[in-house]
């Protein structure tokens, strides 16, 4: 038995993992190249701009450096710095506002992944309780005629389903786990920099 005929004798449950990892991998690439364009600029050298330009009084500079770079933190900024001179309890709340825009961003999709890890070992058991059953009803309809061949062939195709449900389920595991570490680092980035840029705004006001 070739092992493109054990994988069409797994059923169904093959192809419900099929569609699974096509779309898990699909979502992974999107995800870290998301992340990756997101991540270029530090938060401590982009404050450092922000801060000189600040002290300078050229807010609009500011402003134009946190539109020209592409990181959550400095739509938090912007969402900031373009309330200047207004109360700091509305500026405040502005970028929360924002840090909660770009967290729900950030965490697009990812529900997905992480739904296609906790369940692709299911689906993979289920295909191959399911081939269990049609191996042993091919012995019964066969009693006699195939002997061990009939066995071996009929389980090893449905434990074809429990090894696919694994391929899929571990690589879904292991970005899932990466990506709410990458999402972290992003909020706790977003955090920071609220408090930064109210510290900037309250220097400014004195």
């Amino acid at each position: 038995m070739s092992l493109f005929q054990a994988i069409i004798g797994g059923g169904f449950a093959i192809f419900i993992l099929f569609g699974c990892s096509i779309l898990s991998l699909a979502i992974i690439i999107e995800r870290c190249f998301y992340y990756k364009s997101r991540s270029k600029v530090k938060r401590r050298d982009f404050m450092d701009e922000i801060s000189a330009e600040l002290k300078r009084d050229r807010l609009m500079n500011a402003l134009d450096i946190c539109e020209s770079t592409k990181t959550p933190f400095s739509s938090v900024v912007h969402a900031g710095l373009k309330l200047f001179g207004h109360n700091e309890s509305v500026i405040s709340n502005a970028m929360e506002r924002e840090v909660t825009i770009e967290t729900t961003k950030l965490e697009q999709y990812t529900s997905v992944v992480g739904t296609i890890a906790s369940t692709a070992v299911y689906i993979g058991l289920f295909g191959t309780v399911l081939g269990i059953i049609r191996a042993f009803h091919d012995i019964a309809q066969n009693a006699g005629s195939g002997g061990m061949n009939v066995v071996i062939n009929g389980i090893a195709e449905a434990l074809i389903c429990t090894a696919a449900g694994l391929c899929v389920a571990v690589p879904a595991v292991i970005a899932y786990n990466y990506f709410i570490k990458r999402i972290d680092k992003f909020v706790v980035d977003m955090d920071l920099v609220v408090s930064e840029t109210m510290d900037l705004i309250a220097t400014k006001h004195r």
